[in-house]
């Protein structure tokens, strides 16, 4: 491919796959170095160790969540002047010094590629466990340990996620019971030995789980057997109980496959992350590596970056092309430091960081919104109410407004538009924890044209002749619900026919109970359909298509 031969807007030094640890370092390193860098993320930038609640072994950090430490390291990459995009890259062309990166919204082009996908929970293959997905057997103890308060619970796994989890598990389940496959946890005996000695957990050594099963309220029955003695234990409550899986990670390289060398999935890399094929590069967990942790992605990522800024300067001398750089930006000051942000919070509820990003945010919006509350006399009301007026104080482009009417469900917020219409959004109780981001996205996308999709996926959803409601029940402390909350959303706010209603499952014990719900998110269609996991908003397109026949 010649350079001449595309277009030119579209062309970068580097797009880096993947908005992990592993792809967020080397966008630093690269932008750092002046080099025209993309990041693009499928799902939500960070990677699987925003869902670590506790970060304590990364150098330099005494304490940190894993979402904090990500989003550091993604503001640090924007300031260098790296670019972002929310897109499924769909397939690679890595053929000649030009690469081609096909993604849900469009093509793109770079010298090199940084390839850092990650991985994602492994499951097992025990006769049930599909099945029961999100009815019992779950794979996120941030996310769904709350559904087992007061409950038994099972472990399966021996490593640090099995280890970790099983203690976070004991703040809600009766008692905890790990299940691990050989002699001894693989982790570090700082980590083991708090499971180990913690009064509310069991550890039982060299079983396989074989089976669980339940009924309709979940799984209620599981089966393991020692690798050792042969001896077969089987476990039976009249009351459902949950299985959690942490059984480590299997590598997102389905794109690679017949592309460059893997070894069991995972990337062939030599000592500087370069792939057998030139110009592109591998970081972070789909690389074969003995340990899996934040610190040896970053490292993998600093080198692939530095790798590639020598690669993409003898491309810029052979093909007489240089993408135009993004102009890097002063990293942002706190108001201490004279620099105020422009919107004033008299709340307390947002610091400094936030108030810029959603200065941002309302920056962007084309035309006002319209917030309806509907509360009756809980607390919680109150606190939506509260909140509500906080946002609205910030900025002349959000109306707060008390109906005194009565909705199913309250306290509710719904969304409207200027000329009043109903945007089909709405959020029962109060948007807090991870879905506050993606309550502010609805809004920015019910004010206008909003985030940009592919023009494929958003014809098929400006044709929908039928009504399709959604329900999307959440946990405030889950990190992967805002991913389905924001698709669920934009769908609606580019039709009419289609209405998003956000829950906060936790306040409505008789949703939770209805639908049976023990996994978030859980998405309920036309009252009918349940489907468990997050999903972006092409995922969640197809799904309603098969299920409704509408799209």
């Amino acid at each position: 491919m010649n350079i001449n031969d595309i277009d030119k807007s579209k062309m970068y030094d580097v797009i880096v796959v993947g908005g992990g640890p592993a792809g967020l370092t080397s966008a630093i390193y690269l932008a750092r170095a002046k080099y025209r860098v993309l990041v693009l993320e499928k799902e939500n930038f960070g990677g699987q160790i925003t869902i670590t609640e506790e970060v304590v072994n990364y150098p330099g950090v005494l304490q940190t969540s894993g979402a904090e430490l990500t989003e550091t390291m993604r503001v640090q990459a924007e300031n260098f002047g790296a670019e972002f995009m929310s897109a499924e890259v769909k397939s690679l062309n890595v053929e000649g010094d030009i690469k081609t990166v096909s993604t849900s919204r469009g093509d793109l082009y770079a010298y090199g590629i940084v390839f850092a996908t990650g991985a994602h929970p492994r499951m097992i293959g025990f006769k049930g466990e599909a099945e029961f997905k999100g009815r019992g057997v779950a794979y996120c103890a941030t996310c769904d340990g709350e559904f087992f308060t007061g409950k038994e619970v099972f472990v399966v796994g021996g490593g640090f996620a099995a280890a970790e989890e099983s203690v976070f598990l004991t703040k809600f389940a009766k008692h905890v019971t790990v299940l691990v496959r050989k002699d001894d946890f693989s982790c570090a005996a700082s980590v083991s030995d708090k499971t180990k000695n913690h009064e509310k957990i069991t550890v039982i050594t060299n079983v396989n789980v074989e089976e669980v099963s339940g009924d309709d309220n979940g799984v209620n029955y599981i089966r393991y057997k020692n690798s050792k003695t042969g001896e077969v234990t089987e476990y039976k409550s009249d009351e459902n109980f949950g299985v959690f899986v942490f059984a480590g990670y299997e590598p997102e390289t389905e794109l690679l496959d017949g592309i460059a060398e893997l070894d069991r999935g995972y990337v062939v890399t030599d000592r500087n992350q370069k792939t057998s094929v030139d110009g592109l590069y591998a970081a972070g967990d789909v690389c074969i590596k003995n340990l899996r942790q934040v610190v040896t992605a970053v490292a993998d990522g600093a080198i692939a970056a530095t790798e590639l800024e020598k690669y993409v300067a003898k491309l810029h001398e052979k093909t007489g092309f240089s993408p135009a750089v993004k102009e890097a930006k002063e990293p942002e000051k706190t108001a201490d430091a004279g620099n105020a942000p422009a919107a004033k919070d008299a709340s307390g509820l947002f610091n400094d960081k936030m108030l810029a990003q959603l200065n941002a945010v309302f920056d962007r919006m084309e035309s006002k919104v319209i917030l309806k509350l509907y509360l009756d006399n809980s607390e919680k009301a109150e606190e939506l109410e509260n909140y509500m007026n906080a946002i609205g104080n910030l900025t002349d482009k959000i109306v707060v407004e008390k109906t005194g009417e009565t909705t199913d469900y309250m306290p509710c917020v719904k969304v409207y538009r200027e000329n009043g219409q109903y945007t089909g959004l709405a959020f029962h109780g109060v948007p807090g924890g991870h879905e506050f981001t993606s309550f502010i996205l609805g809004l920015y996308n019910a004010s206008g044209s909003g985030q940009s999709i592919d023009d494929s996926v958003k014809t098929r959803i400006e044709n929908v002749k039928e009504p399709i409601d959604m329900k999307v029940l959440v946990s405030l402390s889950c990190t992967m619900c805002p991913d389905l909350v924001v698709a669920a959303q934009k769908m609606a706010t580019l039709n009419d026919n289609i209405t998003t209603e956000v829950f906060d499952v936790m306040n409505y014990e008789e949703l939770k109970n209805k639908y049976n719900v023990q996994s978030v998110p859980c998405l309920v269609i036309n009252d009918s359909e349940i489907s468990f996991g997050k999903k972006n908003i092409e995922q969640l397109v197809d799904l309603l298509a098969e299920k409704t026949g509408s799209i």
